[in-house]
């Protein structure tokens, strides 16, 4: 009953500048009932920052990347829908394909700068989602980035829309070598305070830009628990 309650008191300030009201059911859904119970009693989660995130309208959330669990878990803390890419293959499993879109997946052709991935991305933007993006473009051993990409800045840049900052600490031990399962090890996110989109493509600015944020995002990290 609880999980309901949240559910429908989250869908009754729907907006028209926002995720369609079928993906946002699929999010409360599975955030209350699998994403949240997880992240607070087994991960014993901590989130600082959550007042930071707007509620509707395009964002752009850009954070470090340690653990196939990010996505799930930097969706769950900023309280809404964060549109990610997801490899290809996913997307000929019938019922999971349409189940991932509703939640906001889009597809990207492993090995390759996909285009249509990027088209995807300011699709999502222009509609009012969230899209997320990790700074440095893969995982990295101890979750710290150290060789951030400036594609993130360059579709914040094209869709006018705002920067979120986020750092997940904690998620690089969940797998751990010589184990099948996850690992109970504490998790803490950090949300900063917006950054404004970048006023043009110029390659300078949008390369402060990205050094802003990586040295943000670092800072949120190194203080840990």
């Amino acid at each position: 009953m609880r999980m309901l309650n949240s559910v429908l008191f989250a869908l009754s300030s729907v907006d028209k500048n926002r995720e369609p009201f079928i993906s946002l059911a699929l999010y409360h859904a599975f955030k209350w009932s699998v994403v949240s119970p997880i992240l607070h009693t087994y991960f014993r989660g901590q989130i600082y920052g959550a007042e930071n995130v707007p509620q509707s309208g395009p964002l752009l959330v850009v954070s470090n990347h340690a653990s196939y669990f990010d996505p799930p878990i930097v969706s769950n803390c900023v309280r809404r829908p964060v549109a990610y890419m997801a490899k290809e293959e996913l997307f000929n499993i019938p019922v999971l394909a349409q189940a991932i879109k509703l939640y906001g997946a889009y597809p990207v052709s492993r090995g390759s700068a996909d285009r249509n991935a990027i088209r995807s991305a300011l699709d999502y933007l222009n509609k009012g989602w969230a899209v997320g993006v990790f700074l440095e473009g893969t995982r990295t051993p101890d979750g710290r980035i150290t060789d951030p990409k400036r594609g993130a800045l360059l579709l914040a840049a094209k869709a006018k829309a705002p920067i979120l900052p986020v750092s997940v600490c904690g998620t690089e031990k969940i797998l751990q070598k010589g184990s099948s399962l996850p690992h109970a090890v504490p998790i803490t996110v950090r949300i900063g305070n917006l950054i404004d989109a970048p006023t043009s493509t110029n390659k300078e600015e949008l390369e402060a830009l990205t050094q802003k944020c990586a040295t943000v995002i670092n800072k949120m990290h190194d203080l840990g628990r």
